[in-house]
């Protein structure tokens, strides 16, 4: 009798030891069997692209508040010359003086790359800008400029930071006559 209950508590260790290694496998495999996410860099970088382009057109048709809505609401501005724009309301007035009646503004997406996390993705490009001066006269200026988009809660993509500057040098004041100058 003790070698047949000995038999079955081996016998029970043995199915039992075997269950597990079945569990383990099970558990093992299903985690195997994941399939990695898509990668969707090409298709959000596409799609950036186009927004960019969208939004460069309502800009060109003096429409502030379509430019303003390519933003998050927590979008931080770096215009070149002036203080950070931090909230929707400075970003609207900023925008307001370079989009207004004659004022010309443009870009154009020379690179748009996103992140294979799927959220967050950058453009970056060059811009051209025509104003005019105090006297009427038409001013250009042409740069370069970097935006980061991130993708919402709602799956829309916004500019979170915008940036750019120009690629003409600084206009440097022509200095004062000197007060030591001998006159003739």
């Amino acid at each position: 009798m003790t070698i047949r209950r000995e038999m079955r508590q081996g016998s029970k260790m043995v199915l039992g030891a075997a269950l597990c290694g079945c569990f383990a496998a099970l558990v093992f495999g299903a985690g195997c069997n994941r399939q990695a996410p898509a990668d969707t860099r090409a298709a959000d970088a596409q799609a950036i692209r186009d927004l960019d382009s969208q939004w460069s057109k309502s800009a060109a048709a003096h429409d502030v508040d379509g430019t303003v809505s390519y933003y998050s609401d927590d979008a931080v501005v770096l215009p070149p010359n002036g203080p950070m724009l931090t909230d929707k309301q400075a970003i609207r007035a900023g925008w307001a003086g370079m989009v207004g009646p004659g004022r010309n503004v443009s870009w154009q997406t020379t690179k748009a790359e996103a992140a294979a996390s799927g959220d967050i993705a950058y453009t970056m490009g060059t811009y051209s800008l025509t104003m005019q001066d105090a006297q009427g006269k038409p001013v250009s200026d042409r740069g370069k400029y970097l935006c980061v988009w991130k993708k919402q809660a709602d799956g829309k993509w916004k500019a979170v930071q915008d940036t750019w500057n120009s690629d003409l040098p600084v206009a440097v004041p022509e200095a004062p006559a000197s007060k030591n100058m001998k006159k003739k």
